[in-house]
């Protein structure tokens, strides 16, 4: 079932340098990127976008790390494509991981992790919407 999903490569990875190889590791898992825009979050961006986790312990230092630099964000069309990206991106902790995934790779820790992807189609609903509004999310 074709369908599309977010993902975003953060600003620790944009600073190592790691968008090609990130979008490449999409694109070798039959991931085709439709949308893409290099942005900077402003406060109010990225508040609105992680609103689900404001009463989190975490929401501060999240906001503030994805303030720091950079981002890229896409949405990417495949087969079971939120299902393959979550995969693809490994354990939210990179230490825990698997080789060969994007957090494995590209992550420092359960902070800097390098990468978001939606977890379910109606948050890849959502989030596609936030940042490319208006856009046919329902696959093409």
């Amino acid at each position: 079932m074709s369908e599309r999903t977010l993902a975003i490569i953060k600003p620790d990875a944009v600073k190592k340098n790691a968008i090609g190889d990130i979008i490449a590791c999409y694109e070798k898992a039959g991931l085709k990127p439709v949308a893409i825009r290099m942005m900077q979050f402003s406060k109010s961006t990225v508040e609105g976008f992680y609103a689900v986790h404001r009463a989190r312990p975490f929401f501060d230092s999240l906001c503030a790390f994805m303030v720091s630099g950079p981002v890229v964000v896409l949405v990417l069309e495949g087969d079971n494509a939120i299902k393959k990206n979550r995969e693809l991106m490994g354990a939210t902790d990179p230490a825990k991981a698997d080789a060969g995934t994007i957090r494995k790779a590209h992550g420092a820790n359960i902070e800097f992790n390098a990468v978001h992807g939606s977890d379910s189609p109606e948050t890849a609903k959502f989030e596609s919407g936030y940042f490319f509004p208006g856009m046919d999310l329902i696959g093409s």
